[in-house]
């Protein structure tokens, strides 16, 4: 029997080798449109209902090429493998299902070194299923954390692997798109949980007020960390200046647009602070690598599958942004490019702010899916064609 299970990782690691392979999602219509499985490089991906492999098998089986290798994704694990086991009693070799169904590619967390060959280590963690990353940064035994994900046991595991103790979490916002992991890395940990009053106050959490152009430090020196004011995508934005070299930005600055500040519902009152943040942006040093909190597209990773740019480079390839000089003008643009905020997002800014307590399922549930939380004018563009579609 050829059927066998594989992990995420290994779809990733498939994926990124540019093997040749072809995914097969056999979700409904409406969860595969909503979320799935993408990569930096082309490949063939088909979505074909487990539904319909159970209602009409052998015109589903004649859709699908033979002599290539299949990878199939489903929900939870069970469809994935029924579908494979269909497969291979139709002769397909190689037939693989993805172990504990697509939310294993949707928490996936990928390592990745920034820094190679300086004297401490800066590692930013890609979440392809969210389009997200979060930080770590090791020096001696030591390692802090940013915007970690609630994936705990990766990241307390990573530290045991470089042999640190986890010393400070920090959070660059209220996350609205996924449930944070500091208050839990914090009470597994022993490390201190850091946020700004500005998001943070009024939480349930357990954590310590992070002061505008404070410097935090390890005990052995190492690199230090300056704490920057960002106000804009929420009222406590934050971000993060490492060693006067990396600027950990969370949802301020990305490679491609700015931080939408309609999530709380105060569009006018937040882009008044963001238009003001990005005004403090563009007088920082233009050779800072921006390390943001997502990214809109694997285009914006570098060629070690990074997503780092210099400041001055993100500025340029969005100067329809950062020239806009006056608030009405930036007002225009955000205006131009709202649009509905995941429902989920409420109860999300609700977990991260420990008001409400949800069990694993509801957790799994509300964490899936791709983070919205750029000002493009992608939205811009799916507004026109929803109107000519509609029309």
């Amino acid at each position: 029997m050829s059927v066998f299970t594989y992990q995420a990782i290994d779809l990733f690691n498939w994926l990124t080798n540019r093997e040749d392979i072809i995914v097969l999602d056999v979700r409904n219509d409406k969860d595969f449109k909503r979320f799935h499985v993408e990569s930096p490089y082309p490949f063939e991906l088909m979505n074909i209902s487990y539904y319909d492999f159970m209602e009409i098998e052998d015109e589903c089986v004649a859709r699908i090429p033979r002599g290539r290798d299949i990878r199939i994704v489903c929900a939870k694990e069970g469809s994935a493998k029924y579908v494979a086991e269909i497969l291979d009693k139709h002769g397909f070799d190689n037939v693989g299902y993805l172990a504990g169904g697509i939310k294993t590619w949707g928490n996936l967390l990928v390592p990745k070194l920034v820094n190679p060959g300086m004297e401490y280590e800066l590692y930013q963690f890609i979440r392809p299923g969210k389009a997200s990353c979060s930080y770590g940064l090791v020096s001696g035994n030591e390692i802090m954390f940013f915007d970690p994900s609630r994936a705990v046991d990766f990241y307390l595991d990573f530290a045991a692997e470089k042999g640190c103790t986890v010393s400070k979490t920090f959070e660059t916002h209220l996350q609205a798109d996924y449930i944070a992991g500091s208050r839990d890395i914090a009470a597994r940990s022993g490390a201190e949980f850091l946020g700004n009053d500005g998001d943070f106050q009024g939480s349930k959490n357990n954590y310590i007020s992070l002061k505008d152009g404070e410097i935090h430090t390890f005990s052995n020196g190492g690199p230090e960390v300056k704490v920057l004011f960002t106000p804009g995508h929420t009222p406590g934005s934050t971000s993060f200046i490492v060693d006067e070299r990396f600027m950990i930005s969370g949802d301020m600055v990305f490679i491609t647009s700015i931080g939408r500040p309609d999530l709380g519902g105060k569009a006018i009152e937040w882009a008044k602070m963001l238009f003001n943040s990005m005004n403090l942006v563009k007088t920082l040093d233009k050779n800072l690598i921006v390390l943001p909190g997502h990214y809109m597209d694997w285009e914006e990773a570098n060629d070690s599958l990074v997503f780092a740019m210099s400041l001055g480079r993100i500025m340029d390839r969005n100067k329809d942004i950062y020239q806009i000089d006056n608030l009405n003008d930036f007002m225009t643009f955000i205006q131009d490019n709202m649009r509905p905020q995941p429902k989920e997002y409420a109860l999300i800014r609700q977990a991260n702010a420990n008001l409400v307590q949800f069990d694993a399922d509801k957790q799994e549930e509300l964490d899936l899916g791709k983070n919205e939380c750029a000002a493009t004018a992608y939205a811009a563009a799916q507004k026109e064609k929803e109107k000519k579609e509609n029309a």
